[in-house]
């Protein structure tokens, strides 16, 4: 009987974990909770896992995490994996050069992969409007050292929250939207964000709908809060609508931002029950617990290179 994929796998990882160069003799004390972190995407077909875990064998690497996921509807291969970086006798630059000629080069038209070090510093703007609850929700975490990145700026179309962002020590940038004028409003948004390079664009009750071209600008990066269980209840006054159909479950959707609107690939989705003798207000206070609860989950999981986008649909290795 023919050994299944994944087994191999886990056994030429665990070969790794035991071979000459494992990190027990290389890895170096403080590089410990350092991992390169490995993503791929590809059209599925037989030898794929075993080609990867034995590409990494061979470099020494200690495995300490790995995920796989196979769609049938799509016939489509995602995986998600880690090594301890000081097990790789190498820096990223040249481990990515060894894959990409030795690895993704053998696994077909399409292939789309990414190999992120921990080491390097990972940066978020958070875009705010007057609503407090998911920024001192992210500031917070952020503070704590809970988040694996800086919060590097935050940029406000109003400036109700300035005194709170400047309290932890974080830029704030206001850039008003006034009637008539927002793509001026949105091209200086655009040129403050890009100053910092971020890795995430967060929309943290932003209240703006993002033109096209930053949507296509800030792809993979845009992240959104969408105080409602999508695909229902688009738009504005979620709550409200909600509220209007009687539902029994209010939620809230956390999604990368595209020129469709609240139609981005979602990352995160959670759920509370409500009755009968709830009203809106009630709705409203009940949901935004819901709301930072799902946007820092999916903020993470996205820093953390956990989050693999396929067409509209993600695969997340949370």
């Amino acid at each position: 009987m023919p050994v299944p994929e994944t087994t191999r796998a886990d056994a030429t990882a665990t070969d790794a974990a035991r071979s000459d160069t494992a990190p027990s003799d290389t890895a170096r004390s403080d590089d410990a909770d350092r991992r390169y972190v490995l993503t791929l995407g590809c059209p599925d077909r037989t030898g794929i896992v075993a080609r990867i875990s034995g590409f990494l064998a061979e470099i020494g690497g200690w495995i300490t995490e790995a995920g796989y996921h196979s769609d049938p509807e799509t016939g489509w291969f995602f995986t998600r994996q880690t090594v301890r970086a000081g097990s790789v006798a190498m820096d990223v630059d040249e481990m990515r050069a060894r894959f990409a000629a030795e690895v993704a080069a053998e696994l077909g038209d399409g292939t789309e992969w990414r190999l992120t070090d921990t080491g390097a510093p990972k940066s978020v703007v958070l875009l705010v409007s007057k609503e407090t609850h998911c920024l001192v929700d992210l500031l917070g975490r952020a503070h704590r050292g809970e988040l694996p990145a800086t919060v590097s700026a935050v940029v406000g179309n109003h400036r109700d929250l300035e005194d709170l962002v400047t309290r932890f020590d974080v830029p704030f940038h206001h850039v008003p939207f006034p009637a008539g004028e927002k793509g001026v409003a949105f091209e200086e948004l655009a040129r403050v964000v890009d100053g910092y390079s971020p890795d995430a664009v967060v929309l943290a009750r932003f209240m703006q709908i993002l033109p096209p071209q930053l949507c296509d600008t800030w792809a993979g990066r845009a992240i959104n809060i969408h105080h409602s269980f999508l695909p229902s209840f688009i738009g504005a006054r979620p709550y409200h609508q909600a509220f209007a159909r009687g539902v029994k479950l209010i939620g809230a959707t956390c999604h990368y931002v595209t020129a469709d609107l609240d139609a981005g690939p979602i990352i995160e989705q959670d759920v509370i029950r409500v009755d009968h003798s709830d009203a809106v207000a009630d709705m409203v206070r009940q949901g935004r617990d819901i709301e930072t609860l799902v946007l820092s989950r999916g903020l993470r999981w996205h820093l953390e290179d956990r989050v693999l986008v396929h067409g509209r649909k993600t695969v997340v290795f949370s």
